[in-house]
């Protein structure tokens, strides 16, 4: 008993690492509502009312029911592990706020794409983006009711997508399918670090 007394002494509390991941995608594709869902703490939102002013530049055709717009970012928090924390920052959908988007990279692991199968188009500027700045990413397809559901090969080509970019399923109202959506990116971007770790061969 004084050994195990002695051994739990010795433990020291774990300081966990914490990563950043980025939750984008086209206006009103999920963004907000996957945060939400899988945040541990009340999230930050900097949602305002979708205006008359704003109506010729947002494009609501699918999404008719939304009523308000992320202007800044979307912030929480979810624990996957002891030892593993990470803090999720969904991005604005609307050009005219793309401004915020490098700011909101900085220190990024990796990235979700949220993609919903009725406006694939909406999804190429993120995928761009990440392509352009080397930040791995996950595309989720959000599979909103009544939306048709292809086979991922199916999204990837409409996509052209690189075959090492991961195309996953999510109801991004479901934690539990959030989650997953997480530990996927996780994953996929630490192969890909340990790829570009791994010596060229001679």
């Amino acid at each position: 008993m004084v050994f195990g007394r002695a051994e739990r002494r010795r433990k020291k509390a774990v300081e966990p690492v914490t990563l950043k991941i980025l939750v984008a995608g086209g206006f009103g594709v999920g963004k907000t509502t996957l945060v939400g869902a899988v945040s541990e703490i009340k999230p930050l939102r900097t949602e305002e009312q979708l205006s008359e002013a704003g109506r010729p530049v947002d494009d609501t055709a699918g999404v008719e029911g939304k009523h308000t717009t992320t202007v800044a970012m979307d912030f929480g928090r979810i624990t996957l592990r002891e030892d593993l924390v990470l803090y999720l920052f969904g991005t604005p959908g609307q050009d005219r706020f793309w401004f915020l988007w490098d700011e909101l990279s900085t220190g990024a692991l990796g990235a979700v794409v949220l993609a919903d199968t009725r406006r694939l188009e909406d999804s190429f500027a993120a995928i761009d983006y990440f392509e352009r700045r080397g930040i791995p990413f996950t595309v989720a397809v959000n599979c909103f009711e009544g939306a048709e559901r292809y086979p991922a090969e199916t999204v990837r080509d409409a996509l052209d997508l690189d075959p090492d970019v991961s195309v996953v399923y999510c109801d991004a109202r479901e934690k539990g399918s959030a989650r997953d959506v997480l530990v996927e990116v996780v994953q996929h971007a630490l192969r890909m670090s340990e790829e570009q770790r791994e010596p060229a061969l001679s």
